[in-house]
């Protein structure tokens, strides 16, 4: 997503938590930061894309966090998956002179490559309309309503994506049961409302290995999210809830490293490898 700004003509300046991580984009002309703080000091934009709420919140209010940085007019715009909670707590934390922004995405390392992600963004209309055009080098921008309204949307979009992943796995262990061709339930399965997750991962499952390109760590977090969103509205999500169940404990499996559909793997009994 940064070598997307970079070849979109803005001036990048870039910190990653492993520092070799962001030696690619120096080489293609970043300006390497050594803190957040640094890398925030001279921006008009400041992304974070991290994975967890707590990664967030050490990095923007930590130790020479971006919010020691952080110009009165500058526009924080953060793209993690955290939920409307996590976005909440830390608008809270900013000062009035800063803007704030939430873009989640959806889409994976293909659609980041291209700029195709849909971005999905809360915030003031105002402080959107500054933002688009770069926000833009991403993929397509959608303003979804006040701050909190792109988290919102995220979690809601992964809360699908989960469910019919674990759906599937839970469909192939049922058809393992009855003795059935796992070539005729995938071909079956491809050309129904399970169409479009079987397509894609057809590969993973029939091969037994699971290169990621969604976590499933990142993917048991999200589900985590679901559920506190659901249980501060006051909602009992069975579905999302058995979904969260089934990522979490692959993820205690030691499957987190693997892509989320290595779930299929660990409800079905079977072997995921990477």
């Amino acid at each position: 997503m940064a070598g997307r700004l970079m070849e979109a003509g803005h001036q990048v300046a870039v910190w990653n938590r492993t520092a070799r991580k962001a030696r690619p984009l120096v080489d293609r002309g970043a300006t390497l930061a050594a803190t957040p703080a640094q890398a925030a000091a001279e921006a008009d934009l400041v992304v974070t894309m991290l994975a967890t709420p707590e990664a967030v919140q050490e990095v923007v209010l930590g130790k020479a966090g971006a919010a020691e940085g952080l110009r009165s007019g500058s526009t924080l715009v953060e793209m993690s998956t955290i939920g409307p909670e996590g976005v909440h707590a830390l608008r809270s934390k900013l000062t009035p002179e800063v803007s704030m922004l939430d873009a989640p995405v959806l889409g994976s390392v293909a659609q980041a490559e291209a700029g195709e992600l849909k971005v999905f963004v809360g915030g003031e209309e105002a402080d959107v309309e500054r933002a688009r055009p770069v926000l833009v080098a991403f993929g397509t921008v959608r303003r979804l309503g006040p701050l909190g309204a792109g988290a919102s949307m995220k979690i809601v979009a992964n809360s699908t994506l989960l469910a019919m992943m674990t759906g599937l796995g839970e469909a192939l262990t049922l058809a393992d049961s009855l003795g059935l061709d796992q070539d005729q339930v995938l071909d079956i399965l491809a050309e129904s409302a399970m169409g479009v997750p079987v397509r894609s991962k057809r590969r993973y499952i029939e091969s037994g290995r699971y290169p990621p390109n969604f976590k499933l760590a990142l993917a048991a977090k999200d589900g985590s999210l679901v559920q506190r969103a659901a249980e501060a509205a006051g909602l009992k999500l069975r579905v999302a809830g058995a979904a969260a169940a089934w990522m979490a404990e692959a993820d205690r499996s030691g499957l987190g490293d693997l892509d989320y559909s290595a779930v299929i793997a660990q409800i079905r009994g079977t072997k995921a490898n990477p």
